[in-house]
Order: structure tokens, then C-alpha cells, then sequence
């Protein structure tokens, strides 16, 4: 499987631990890809019965193609499991993902007569609302081969199980596992019927809280850490804390401030560059670094995917930083070691959101 980012084929971060008969894939994600519609700029949030202008807008495959593109950007080999609609924006979402990003899209469906899913997503404020309109995409043929993978990317939902995790962790993977919204209230971990199953566990500091019944992600961290071997908690643009159970290292590392324009994916950005570190065998204290840095750097761009950056991006940024010197200079000074130094000077060429689709030469 290629990729068309030279950057990621010039920079593997898994280099040096690969060896004749490992997986195919780095990692493996299923889930439904969005059309996102992004509006920037806005003063304020929707007003009823008004009309309310965006000075920014931009398209780009969403949903669970913000992590494939996060993985893909830094590198790792990743295959998705998805349904296309048999539309213009399916051609769309398809054609960025795969000839654009390098995903592999083997394990696919295209079905005709089923429409893409759609978001609007309007950032304002630092905070963002979301429009979405789907139907349930068919299911996956009975006969799909679960394709071998060093990892797993997985959204828990309360009182489901689902297979193929199970199936994956049996072959070996590690699985990292996010969690949405309990719309219940109840918040019961037991009912996460996969975590067992699971590597690592992410939530967000509101999500951890509720189910630890703690009162700081600090706390809810050490509590997490109790269910699975790998425990992290984020905390949005304050940075993130983590837990590994198998030695019992803590870890706690600041955000990375910057002038965010759209937090859509940031989320699964910091997912991608923790599991990075993870995969990479990096210290614990380095992998939170690395994915609060990968998650700021995309809240600079809008539209989810497309914002994620590659290392060229990490590489202009950590040139600038180095040249400042101070705390960060200190805090990331393990990427020396990982960067080539002619990364630095490199123009970025990673797509970006546009405001359209399908130009025509008229």
C-alpha cells in the first residue's frame, strides 16, 4: 500500500520496530464518514430567526475520516472499514482518503441509492455547534475479513458490544478505545461491555468524571487506570494526564497554546499522535506532549480531517520553538532526535478544507 504524502513516506515513526511477518496495517478503524460543512467566523452562536453570516467555510471528509487522515499524516499504515454513498460526495470523501491521504480502503462498501451523511459544524467562541442528517448506512457483508492490524481505534457505547473489537484484540492488536456521551445519565463503566477488551482508554475530563465519580481528571485517571492497562484523560487546551497501570507512571503535560479557528477533530488528532507515541514505544510523559501538539496544531485550520497535521507541520513548528527556546524548547526536545532537519524548511502541501467541491473548466 503507497501513501501521496512524501513527507510520511520520508518520516516512519515505527521504522525501527518493524520486522518481516508483521501486520499489514499499523491500524485498523470502521466507522461512517460525513460530509462536513464547516462555518468559521461567526460572532456569535444562532440566534433564532435570524440569519447569521460565516466569514469562513470549507468541505472535508468528517466523521471517522478525521482519525484515518490524523493516523495517515503521521504515517502509519491505515486501512478503514466504511460505506460510501453512491454520490458526488462520496466520490468526494472517497477520492481525499484514498489517493490524497493514502488510506487504504480495501475493506469498503460503495452502495447505490444510500446517500453520504452530512454535518454543518459552526465554530464560534472558542465552541462549536453541529447540524448532522443520516440514515443508517447497510451493513457490512457477513463475509468481511477483519484485516490484521498492530492497533485498533474504538468508540465504546454504553450496553453494546461489538465484535469485531473482541475479534481484533484476539489477534493481537491494542485497542484504543474513546467513549461519547451517556445520554442515560447513569454512567456505569460496567456497561462499556468492550473495555475489557482495550489497550487504552481516552476519554475527556467530563466523561471520566462521571465515571469515576471523581472530582478532577487527576483523580479520575487513577481510577480508570483500575479497568485498563493504559489510561488517559484529556483536558482540552489545558493538556492531558495518563496513567499506565502495568508500571504505574503518571504522567501530566500542558497544552500548547495557540489561535484555535475550529476545534472539530482536535479530539481524534490527539488520539492519533498518543497512539503514535504508543505504537513507537515512546516514554509516556513524551506521548501526551506529542498529542496535545498534533491536536493544537490542528485547531489552527478548520474542517476536521484536513486540519490534521503532518510532520512537516510538527517540524515547522518545533524549528520555531527550538529558536524561542524556554519551557517548550525543554518540554519537546525529543523530537530533535525524531525530526530530519531538512523537515524544518519544507512548505506544507497538505490539503486543506476548501469552500467547494468539483470545479468544472468551463
Amino acid at each position: 500500500m503507497g501513501t501521496s504524502s512524501a513527507v510520511a513516506d520520508t518520516l516512519d515513526p515505527l521504522a525501527d520496530i518493524r520486522a518481516s511477518g508483521d501486520p499489514d496495517f499499523d491500524v485498523y478503524l470502521t466507522g461512517t464518514v460525513f460530509l462536513d460543512i464547516i462555518f468559521t467566523g461567526m460572532d456569535h452562536a444562532p440566534i433564532r430567526g435570524t440569519e447569521n453570516w460565516a466569514r469562513g467555510m470549507g468541505l472535508s471528509p468528517g466523521g471517522i475520516a478525521n482519525m484515518a487522515t490524523a493516523l495517515a499524516r503521521l504515517g502509519l499504515r491505515t486501512t478503514l472499514a466504511t460505506t460510501f454513498g453512491a454520490d458526488l460526495y462520496g466520490d468526494y470523501c472517497q477520492e481525499t482518503l484514498a489517493e490524497h491521504e493514502g488510506v487504504d480502503l480495501t475493506p469498503t462498501q460503495r452502495v447505490a441509492g444510500w446517500h453520504s451523511p452530512v454535518t454543518v459544524s459552526m465554530a464560534y467562541e472558542g465552541e462549536r455547534t453541529m447540524v448532522t442528517h443520516e440514515h443508517p448506512a447497510p451493513p457490512a457483508p457477513a463475509d468481511c475479513v477483519l484485516p490484521r492490524s498492530r492497533a485498533g481505534v474504538a468508540s465504546l457505547e454504553p450496553g453494546r458490544a461489538q465484535d469485531w473489537i473482541r475479534n481484533a484484540a484476539q489477534q493481537g492488536s491494542k485497542i484504543f478505545a474513546d467513549v461519547g456521551w451517556d445520554d442515560s445519565g447513569r454512567w456505569d463503566p460496567a456497561a462499556l461491555l468492550d473495555l475489557e477488551h482495550c489497550h487504552a482508554f481516552l476519554p475527556n475530563a467530563t466523561e471520566a468524571q462521571h465515571y469515576t465519580r471523581t472530582d478532577s481528571p487527576e483523580a479520575a485517571v487513577r481510577k480508570l487506570a483500575e479497568l485498563v492497562p493504559l489510561a488517559v484523560v484529556t483536558k482540552g487546551p489545558d493538556g492531558a494526564v495518563a496513567v499506565d497501570a502495568a508500571t504505574g507512571e503518571y504522567a501530566s503535560v500542558p497544552g500548547v497554546a495557540v489561535e484555535p479557528l475550529d476545534p472539530t477533530g482536535a479530539g481524534d488528532v490527539f488520539v492519533a499522535g498518543f497512539m503514535t507515541g504508543t505504537l513507537a514505544g515512546w516514554p509516556l510523559a513524551d506521548r501526551l506532549a506529542f498529542a496535545n501538539l498534533t491536536a493544537a496544531l490542528s485547531v489552527e485550520h478548520f474542517g476536521g480531517s484536513l486540519a490534521a497535521p503532518g510532520w512537516t507541520e510538527v517540524a515547522a513548528w518545533w524549528t520555531a520553538a527550538r529558536a524561542r527556546g524556554g519551557d517548550l524548547a525543554k518540554r519537546y526536545a525529543f523530537l530533535n532526535d525524531l525530526l530530519p532537519a531538512e523537515l524544518g524548511g519544507c512548505p506544507s502541501t497538505r490539503p486543506r478544507a476548501v469552500p467547494t467541491i468539483g470545479f468544472r473548466d468551463r
